[in-house]
């Protein structure tokens, strides 16, 4: 898969876009480093752009490990990290990084991200949901509907660029037609660049 397509698809979206970008699950680990590349290199290496991770699927530990393999420069990127304290692993605190206790504190999620957007102002804002299908195993549809509802009207007023990752496979039938609702496009990584 051409990486440079990706990059190049997500430089192209204008500012306050909400997108959701599909990763298929048998090509789960190949899919999802070409969208960190893509996001933290290539986007997150433009002049003015600043990448607030919400990590709710892999720790932020494991996304800063990544991303310094990436060269992406410290304080180019922050992280609300929702998954380290059901992980145990809230002990490996990384550089701009702010703790939640569980993906189920929505609201908590939501003002971390609103603090992050003050503490590093930057002329681009770009927010990374990772993902939506974790969130979607910790709350209930309607909450989580309503959270998604309200986060990205609030980025999109911000004009922050917003990526909500979203797997696919015969479960997430639900989580797709969720983000059908709240997202203005959504790119299938399978198929940028063929």
């Amino acid at each position: 898969m051409p990486q440079a397509d990706i990059g190049e698809r997500l430089r192209a979206l204008p500012p306050g876009s909400a997108v959701a970008l599909k990763l298929d699950s048998r090509e789960y680990a190949d899919h999802y480093f070409a969208f960190l590349n893509a996001t933290l290199r290539d986007l997150g290496s433009e002049p003015g752009v600043h990448t607030i991770y919400v990590a709710v699927t892999s720790p932020a530990s494991f996304v800063w490990t990544l991303a310094q393999a990436l060269d992406v420069p410290p304080e180019r990127i922050s992280f609300v990290d929702a998954i380290s304290h059901l992980m145990m692993r809230f002990h490996d605190a990384v550089p701009n990084a702010t703790y939640v206790e569980s993906p189920r504190a929505l609201e908590e999620i939501m003002l971390r991200i609103e603090y992050l957007l003050r503490r590093f102002p930057h002329p681009r804002s770009v927010v990374v949901i990772d993902s939506v299908n974790s969130l979607a195993i910790h709350n209930p549809p309607e909450l989580l509907s309503e959270f998604l509802h309200i986060l990205l009207n609030n980025l999109k007023g911000r004009q922050a660029l917003t990526l909500v990752l979203e797997t696919t496979d015969e479960q997430a039938a639900s989580v797709e037609q969720l983000m059908n609702l709240v997202v203005d496009e959504t790119l299938d990584v399978a198929r940028l660049g063929r």
